[in-house]
């Protein structure tokens, strides 16, 4: 089965943006409409001072021995000299803290909430499904470090144009980043394209952060880990990535965070439901035939779906 936007007669965008915008989150005028208008148009966004230098350092120290434990990715999708740290929210306080920056929240809910109507008998429903974590991941990019692939994170969904976007990303630089050391590189407005546009090295522009800026992008924009060519200077980043509430997360949270270490961490409902362990309406991610947030958390609230 196929859409109209995804036919072979469909005819796509093919030009790449030449600048990546950046705005100010201490600016009035950055406000999440304009914030979604500049992603929906280039597919990506710079925000200068995103979060405090001091949540930076705290996120940082955080991530420090999973970076020096990780392991070669034997896929090769990340260069060798990549080291990543995962499950962040099951140590990081910090980074329970970042997730929930409130611009970065009003713009994924925007995007990425799931609105459905469906008939239940003679009935008329209407029900909407936030988004989730589809992933985060610390990552430090070592001198000497070759250029990652260019990439669209959402392949993972197998997404056609028609359902776009999937994700939203957000990485927030740790350290400063460069071109030189490695900075996220980004092809604006490769989101527009069809599925048979390749991407080119020399189309992608270095999303240069100081420490607390970030670049915030649609899951179908074509980027990639940029190359370390200084001799001495690591950079470090962590990418906080959000999905449809109706799919399956990329990071098996479950997992990564099971239920009693997320009652242990003590977090909120948003964090949780952000987890996964709330349900996206009108049934999907049930536990015994009810709401998790509820039978395992013991939340009730405007949230709470009740079965």
């Amino acid at each position: 089965m196929s859409c109209p936007e995804h036919m072979n007669s469909t005819t796509f965008p093919t030009e790449a943006g030449v600048t990546l915008t950046s705005v100010y989150a201490n600016d009035p005028n950055t406000t999440p409409q304009l914030v979604q208008s500049i992603i929906e148009r280039d597919g990506a966004i710079i925000i200068r001072g995103f979060v405090a230098k001091e949540l930076c350092e705290r996120v940082r120290k955080d991530l420090k021995s999973q970076f020096e434990s990780d392991r070669v990715d034997e896929s090769g999708f990340f260069p060798t000299t990549t080291k990543r740290a995962h499950g962040i929210l099951a140590y990081s306080d910090a980074t329970a803290e970042l997730l929930v920056n409130s611009l970065f929240q009003s713009v994924a809910s925007s995007m990425l909430t799931s609105n459905y109507t469906y008939w239940e008998g003679q009935g008329k429903k209407s029900v909407s499904a936030k988004p989730q974590i589809a992933s985060i991941v610390g990552f430090r990019v070592e001198p000497g470090g070759t250029q990652q692939a260019l990439h669209r994170d959402d392949a993972d969904y197998h997404t056609r144009n028609c359902d776009m976007p999937a994700m939203l990303g957000c990485v927030t630089a740790l350290t400063r980043t460069t071109k030189e050391n490695g900075a996220t590189i980004v092809i604006p407005k490769s989101h527009l394209w069809g599925p048979d546009r390749m991407p080119f090295n020399e189309e992608a522009i270095p999303a240069e952060l100081e420490v607390g800026d970030a670049t915030i992008f649609v899951g179908n924009v074509y980027h990639a880990g940029g190359a370390n060519t200084t001799q001495n200077d690591a950079r470090e980043t962590i990418g906080m990535f959000l999905c449809k509430g109706i799919l399956r997360q990329e990071e098996n949270s479950y997992l990564e965070v099971p239920p009693e270490l997320a009652k242990k961490r003590g977090f909120s409902p948003q964090v949780l439901r952000l987890l996964g362990y709330g349900i996206a309406p009108p049934a999907l991610g049930l536990y015994q035939y009810q709401d998790p947030m509820k039978v395992i958390f013991g939340v009730e609230d405007e949230e709470t779906v009740r079965k």
